[in-house]
């Protein structure tokens, strides 16, 4: 008969299991081990002083980790390494006991290995804190940051719950994150998570939309989704970063969340170049591609540009939701706005001012954030405190061109508007309605933060604030960048053409240098414009949140002078009249820039647009500024049905009642105002101006309904308005066709020098490029004039 196994008593099992777990022994391994097993010595001599048991058990299981991880055993494992194979194979063993018949066995290894868990992260947790208490004995590993560890842990959770970009990270062990990151305090967490959020902005900092930013970026939102992370994200260094040198560009590159919004596909200047190059990736040679080829690349950028303001929206929002977070969030958007402040201008310094790329993908995020209030009835306009424009501190924004007043005028009113004074310092009643009132408005499920001797307001009125800064300093200047582009790209392809033209006719080394520099130059404006048009023009969705939130701009100014009524008052309410005048401006670039991209207006309600326009084009009272008030009028222009047949846009102009009853009075009206600009370049301007008016008064002169109208000015104005446009009328057709004829003659004397050829040959090639540059400026300056 066989000799009986002999049964293993509880404590047996307990050693063999955590020796398993440890990869540890107290006696000195058998010939062949695993060779990971380490023999601690030492710790086994100090326990067999003591009169105990070489035996693995609760009570010496730390004593034996910390000398494991203290201890400096050649080829051992890092000390995180280590740690998370430990918890790892507690893991597995647990799985294993949960079998176990013997309920008493099961019992006290289970308690013996869930212990050893909470004690793997535990010292997990003081590793990452204080790195320097167990030194890797490895060299390769001497250095390196020991969070780098922990984020490829982070990344494979991300990628496994959906967030991430499926980058392949191996997985955590299932609830290491969660203890890690759950069962300890503030203080002992706060290192490893400003050490997390250090290594993933390194991630994303040199990326650009093609790069694999989507694990970072989900990462960053798992960690800010932890209370503990949300907190200690916001009381990093690097959250608003400080110093003398401080600038728009610093904040892009050195705070947390500047690098993820720097992620883009527009381009840059070459200091701060992100990798892949979008444009030489997507678009080199794109005259040669196929359109499907150009239409996939539109497709990817337009997509992952979306998955990244989604993302990024989400981190906000997140962080928003903590009422004591919150006022970190709204500080960060301000220090962004107004270190930025002079991307307003028209050239803008790339190291000094944050990219557009960043703007625009800000743009996008405020945007997103302003939904829950750009419904379409308007129904949260009455939250929006104009009093934040003069009282709060938070925006620059008394230092804007207003619509109308001065800033003198400004700075008046608000120092005798004591009522405002009192309303607005009130801790308590007014305010603290309007933050009861903003509940729910918003998806942050704000309720605005104040701090000592501030002014409070709600979260509607600080993100419509500094959504329309944003706007202005990123998706309107982008456009407006994009316009020069193309501007440059026609100037260089005329010059181009005339080069080619000469050096066909008269060979030159020199010219040919030319001609392959200005080659090179298109081919980079080539790619960067169709970055610009991948990003911009093709993301619809895009144009038509910005168009939602003006459309709410317009009607909330519009309240300002007591809704949609005509005529206007004579006075203008300073509250409207104080307004930053880039609020209008930028609604009417935005709609002229949509009306010129297919489908951008699609489903837009423009009634509203309609009216503000109608109401301020001819009110000079109201908005000071001729330029502002002749852009309404492009847009008009722009809107103005084409051809025979009706388009989208007939009825705003045949069935819109405030239209029909004013359109023409206006139009006429500023064709006689737009007379003295106050500009440098007033002459031309003016005509510019008129012709577009011009266009305009023609087409409504077809509609019955608007001539009758004419009529009825013409007998009432006659020696009025009417009387003044008609002069203006005739004196400028006089002037006009004085001024074309005399550039019909100096055309014409070109003309005869150009086709002389032996004469026009013996010139210097320099003058004949002038001469020819000067032929088609004249060309276009005749066909404008007529």
């Amino acid at each position: 008969m066989a000799t009986p196994k002999p049964q293993r008593s509880p404590e047996e099992i307990e050693d063999i299991i955590l020796r398993k777990i440890l990869l540890v022994t107290l006696a000195p391994p058998a010939h062949g081990a695993d060779p990971r097993i380490i023999y601690l010595e030492m710790t086994a001599a100090e326990i067999l002083s003591e009169g105990k048991d070489l035996r693995l058990n609760r009570d010496v299981v730390e004593r034996v980790l910390i000398d494991r991880l203290s201890g400096e055993f050649p080829d051992a494992e890092a000390p995180f390494a280590y740690l998370l194979g430990c918890y790892r194979r507690a893991v597995d063993e647990l799985k294993k006991v949960a079998n176990m018949k013997d309920k008493t066995v099961k019992s006290l290894v289970e308690a013996s290995i869930k212990q050893a868990k909470k004690l793997f992260v535990n010292y997990v947790r003081i590793h990452l804190g204080n790195p320097e208490l167990f030194p890797s004995s490895s060299p390769s590993l001497a250095g390196k940051s020991t969070i780098c560890s922990l984020t490829p842990l982070i990344f494979g959770a991300v990628d496994r719950s959906g967030f991430g970009g499926g980058g392949g990270s191996q997985p955590p062990p299932p609830g290491f994150l969660d203890e890690l990151f759950s069962e300890a305090d503030f203080d002992s967490l706060d290192p490893i998570f400003k050490g997390l959020y250090e290594d993933l902005r390194g991630h994303v900092i040199k990326l650009s939309a093609l790069g694999n930013f989507q694990q970072p970026l989900a990462a960053l939102l798992y960690l800010v989704k932890l209370p503990a992370g949300a907190k200690s994200l916001v009381n990093h260094p690097w959250w608003i970063p400080k110093g003398a040198y401080l600038n728009g560009r610093v904040i892009e590159m050195t705070s947390i969340l500047g690098p993820f919004f720097h992620v883009s596909a527009l381009p840059d200047h070459t200091i701060f170049k992100s990798e892949p190059d979008v444009g030489q990736h997507c678009f080199s040679e794109a005259s040669t591609r196929r359109p499907a080829d150009l239409l996939s690349s539109f497709t990817t950028i337009k997509t992952v540009m979306n998955n990244l303001y989604e993302g990024l929206s989400e981190v906000l929002l997140t962080l928003l939701k903590h009422a004591d977070i919150r006022e970190h969030v709204l500080q960060y958007l301000a220090e962004v706005i107004n270190r930025n402040a002079s991307r307003a201008h028209i050239q803008v310094d790339p190291i000094s001012c944050a990219s557009s790329g960043m703007f625009v993908s800000l743009s996008a995020v405020m945007l997103r954030l302003c939904e829950p209030f750009l419904d379409p009835h308007c129904s949260k306009i009455d939250k929006i405190d104009p009093g934040y424009v003069f009282y709060c501190n938070r925006l620059d924004l008394r230092g804007l061109t207003a619509l109308h007043a001065s800033s003198e005028e400004v700075a008046e009113w608000i120092k005798n508007d004591s009522s405002g004074k009192a309303d607005i310092n009130s801790g308590s009643g007014d305010i603290e309605n309007r933050v009861v009132q903003s509940q729910g408005a918003s998806s942050s499920g704000s309720k605005p933060a104040s701090t000592s001797g501030k002014a409070s307001y709600a979260f509607i009125s600080e993100c419509f604030f500094m959504t329309a800064r944003v706007l202005n300093l990123g998706m309107l200047k982008a456009f407006s960048d994009f316009k020069h582009l193309v501007q440059d790209i026609s100037r260089s392809e005329d010059t181009l053409s005339t080069l080619k033209a000469l050096q066909e006719q008269s060979p030159s080394p020199q010219m040919q240098m030319d001609i392959a520099r200005l080659e090179k130059e298109l081919e980079l404006y080539s790619q960067e414009k169709l970055c610009y048009e991948a990003q911009l023009l093709r993301d619809p969705t895009l144009i038509k949140q910005g168009l939602s939130f003006y459309r709410l701009m317009v009607v909330w100014l519009v309240s300002l002078v007591g809704g949609f009524k005509m005529p206007l008052s004579s006075t203008c309410p300073m509250e409207f009249s104080s307004m930053p005048e880039h609020f209008a401006e930028d609604a009417m670039e935005l709609l002229i820039f949509a009306s010129r991209v297919p489908k951008a207006l699609d489903g837009v309600i423009l009634d509203d647009f309609m009216n503000f326009i109608i109401m301020f084009m001819g009110s000079p009272t109201h908005i000071r500024n001729p330029y502002l008030r002749a852009k309404m009028v492009e847009v008009l222009n722009c809107w103005m049905p084409r051809g025979s047949g009706s388009s989208a846009t007939t009825s705003l102009f045949e069935g819109h009642q405030l239209a029909l009853k004013y359109l023409v009075r206006n139009l006429l009206k500023l064709y006689v105002d737009i007379e003295f600009t106050g500009s440098h370049t007033q002459f031309y301007d003016k005509f510019n101006i008129r012709h577009n008016i011009a266009e305009l008064l023609e087409y409504l002169w077809q509609v019955p309904s608007h001539r009758n109208a004419w009529r009825q000015i013409a007998k009432e104005e006659e020696k009025g308005v009417y009387l003044n446009f008609l002069n203006f009328l005739i004196n400028d057709s006089i002037y006009l066709l004085d001024e074309s004829l005399n550039k019909i003659l100096e055309l014409k004397e070109l003309e005869a020098e150009m086709s002389n050829t032996v004469e026009w040959e013996r010139r210097p090639a320099q003058e004949r490029q002038e001469r020819a540059r000067l032929f088609h400026s004249q060309e276009n300056v005749g066909v404008f004039l007529t």
